[in-house]
């Protein structure tokens, strides 16, 4: 199984470690979300090299990663250890694992690379247990009518971005959802809305790195957060 990202790893990677929409936006926004994880069994879908599985298990969560890029895997084994529970899967197939398997998953920037969620979702839901929580951060729907301004905002649409990671610039490929579709989505799929988020940076965010003129302790739209509850 071979993924985008393989290409371009090691260098997604790197730069994940230290800007401000992973390191100081989306990774902290979703550890406040996940909350007191000691003790849960957490499925990180879409781990990716494995930042957000390393700091759910400094905070006593028993993780289990999955990722379509075997690249990223193997980086996240380097990180992780070897005895590490990590999976090449592809979320658009059925899961390697048990009905009611988890009593957590956290879904980190993947589901807006999907064009179909049904069965995604689906999947997600079946390894939950009743009651567990689907922690989701995707690409903020406003941001594709701010950048592509004469778009329809409401139909489910695939674009492309061009990315610098670490010195390397790459093109990755979306599929935009208006909030609708997503809450539409999340509910034919068994999952109830708790929370929508569009937080803040972290408070230790170095000012250099902020978009200038934004007032400490301000947001600004770039990834839209959800706690979904299985019912």
């Amino acid at each position: 199984m071979t993924s985008d990202y393989d290409g371009f790893a090691r260098a997604y990677s790197a730069e994940n470690e230290i800007n401000l929409f992973n390191a100081y936006y989306e990774r902290p926004a979703m550890l406040g979300l996940t909350g007191e994880v000691s003790g849960r069994r957490v499925l990180d879908a879409g781990c990716g090299s494995g930042p957000l599985s390393a700091a759910l298990r400094d905070r006593g969560a028993l993780v289990t990663g999955l990722d379509a890029s075997a690249a990223m895997i193997d980086l996240a084994r380097q990180r992780l250890g070897e005895d590490a529970d990590l999976h090449v899967a592809d979320l658009g197939a059925p899961l390697p694992f048990a009905d009611a398997e988890f009593d957590d998953v956290v879904a980190s920037l993947v589901l807006h690379y999907l064009e179909d969620w049904a069965g995604p979702l689906a999947e997600l839901r079946r390894v939950l247990r009743p009651g567990g929580r689907l922690m989701v951060s995707v690409n903020h729907p406003a941001t594709y009518r701010i950048v592509f301004p004469e778009a329809d905002y409401f139909a489910v649409t695939k674009y492309s971005d061009d990315f610098r990671f670490d010195g390397q610039v790459t093109w990755l490929t979306f599929w935009h959802r208006p909030l609708h579709a997503m809450a539409d989505a999340f509910a034919a799929a068994g999952f109830r809305i708790a929370t929508i988020s569009e937080p803040p940076p972290a408070p230790d965010t170095p000012p250099e790195v902020l978009p200038p003129g934004l007032a400490e302790g301000r947001s600004f739209i770039c990834f839209l957060f959800f706690v979904l509850e299985a019912v």
